[in-house]
Formats: C-alpha cells, sequence, structure tokens
C-alpha cells in the first residue's frame, strides 16, 4: 500500500513538473514546495535532489517530439535525390551551435558548484525571494516593452552573441531556484529585443541539452543503485511529466501569440508571498 502512495505522489510531481517547466513560474520551485508538502518516504538519502532534475527529462523529450522539424538538422530534401550534404541542413546546425554557447555559462557554474549552490539556495525561503524577484522583473520588462518592437522575430535572427547574453540570465536560474530557467531566459531575450514567440521556443531549445547534461551528472552523483520504489517513482515522474507538458507547451504557444506575460508575473509574485507565509 505504501507503494501505491509513493507512485501517486510521482504522478502529482509529474503533472506539477509538465505544468511549471515550460511556464516561467519555475518548476524547480514548485517541485520544491510540494516535497515539503509531499515529501517521498522509503527512498535513499539524497533521491529528491536527483529526482527533481530528471524528471524534467520528461519533459524535455515532449519539446523533442513538438519541434522535431524545427530542430533535427538531417531531413530528406523535396524533390529529386542529391548528392548527401543536401540532407544537412545548415540553419538547424547553426541553430545548435548557438544553443551550445548559450548553455555555456550555466554549464560551467553547474559543473563547479552544483553541490554548494544547492547547500545554500534549494529551500522554501530562497524559492520564494526568487519568484517574487522575477514576477516583478515581469511585470516590469513587459511594461517597457509596450512602447518597443521586437528587433528579432525568427530563430535565425538570434546572433552568437544574443545567444551567449540569453545564456547569461539563465545562469540566474543554474543559481537560485524559484527563478524559472525558463521566466529567466524569457526575461532576458525581451529585454534584448527578441520577440515573444522566439524568445519561448529558443528557451525550450535550449533546455535541451541543459536538463540532459544536468540530469545526467545529477544521476552519477546519485549513483546507480536504485531500489524497485525509486525506478518506479522517477519512470512515473517523467512519463507523466512528458505527457502534461505535449498539452501545455500547445496551450502557452497558443497563449502568447494573443497575450504578455504579465499574468505569470503576478503569479510569481502571490505564490512567492504564501510561501514566505506559510512555508518559512
Amino acid at each position: 500500500m505504501e507503494t501505491v502512495f509513493e507512485v501517486l505522489k510521482a504522478v502529482i510531481y509529474g503533472i506539477v513538473e509538465g505544468i511549471t517547466e515550460w511556464l516561467p513560474i519555475s518548476s524547480t520551485g514548485h517541485l520544491i514546495i510540494v516535497e515539503k508538502l509531499l515529501p517521498f518516504k522509503g527512498t535513499s538519502e539524497g533521491f529528491f535532489e536527483m529526482f527533481d532534475v530528471v524528471i524534467q527529462l520528461g519533459a524535455i523529450m515532449a519539446i523533442v517530439i513538438l519541434f522535431w522539424n524545427k530542430i533535427w538538422p538531417f531531413q530528406k530534401p523535396h524533390g529529386e535525390k542529391t548528392g548527401i550534404m543536401e540532407y544537412v541542413k545548415q540553419d538547424k546546425i547553426i541553430l545548435w551551435v548557438k544553443i551550445m554557447v548559450a548553455c555555456v555559462p550555466a554549464a560551467v557554474v553547474g559543473v563547479l558548484f552544483d553541490d554548494k549552490l544547492e547547500e545554500l539556495f534549494y529551500n522554501p525561503t530562497c524559492v520564494a525571494i526568487a519568484l517574487i524577484v522575477f514576477g516583478i522583473a515581469f511585470l516590469v520588462v513587459e511594461k517597457w516593452n509596450e512602447y518597443r518592437s521586437p528587433k528579432v522575430n525568427e530563430l535565425e535572427e538570434i546572433t552568437f552573441t544574443t545567444a551567449l547574453l540569453i545564456g547569461g540570465f539563465q545562469l540566474i536560474a543554474a543559481i537560485f531556484p524559484g527563478t524559472s530557467r525558463s521566466g529567466a531566459t524569457i526575461v532576458g531575450a525581451l529585454l534584448l529585443g527578441v520577440s515573444r514567440m522566439v524568445a519561448a521556443e529558443f528557451t525550450f531549445f535550449l533546455a535541451i541539452p541543459v536538463m540532459f547534461g544536468a540530469s545526467l551528472l545529477k544521476i552519477l552523483k546519485f549513483g546507480f543503485s536504485f531500489t524497485g520504489l525509486e525506478i518506479t517513482v522517477l519512470l512515473v515522474g517523467m512519463s507523466v511529466s512528458f505527457i502534461v507538458s505535449m498539452v501545455v507547451v500547445r496551450i502557452l504557444m497558443a497563449f502568447i501569440k494573443k497575450h504578455d506575460f504579465k499574468v505569470f508575473g503576478l503569479y510569481r509574485i502571490v505564490l512567492g508571498i504564501i510561501v514566505l507565509l506559510y512555508l518559512t
């Protein structure tokens, strides 16, 4: 019976992850909060810290599937048969190079300081502060954007310099849980003159190598001695986050075609205040 309850908790974690990974409201922050309310029982020490990151692979796979034609660089050309190089889409290769450039700041800090950052900042108080601060940032940036026209309206228009600067904003999320990786990169992209749609897409693609790398790092640190319960919980959480993400990403892309991000800023501020009042 206890195993059933732990699996049900994993379902809840997966739903929370699938919703919050792509909305700029911090999946890590929400998972830390859920863990305070519904902690796993019967798992090894350090399991949740690993689970908190690796569960995001399910959400990442949803992005890979939904945007496959935009990110996969090897595709069959239309028309008559041609040389092998015609199967390689140069624009997508360049996009991936830009993505990797944007990953450098967070990757360096993650490898060098992951344990220390987790010790210092992975707690409800820091999460609440980050939720509020970046909630205010969303409101300010969107207000400022009311009088500006985006300079970058296509993915191909993102320069290497812009990609690196967006990666710098992602670094903030790597340091402070509750900031939101997608929230930080979207705010950064908007400040740099990138349109909302392009900012969201680039943020999605940026998550692919970042989360695969972070997950690998966490698994290596945790080790491969999983119990049956831990494997079950992890697989259930990932599967549910994948299914929920498939729905949420479509809804989000439709939403930002007509709306700005102010509603997410307000949500972050309210949630941050609730966390400060009740969980700290």
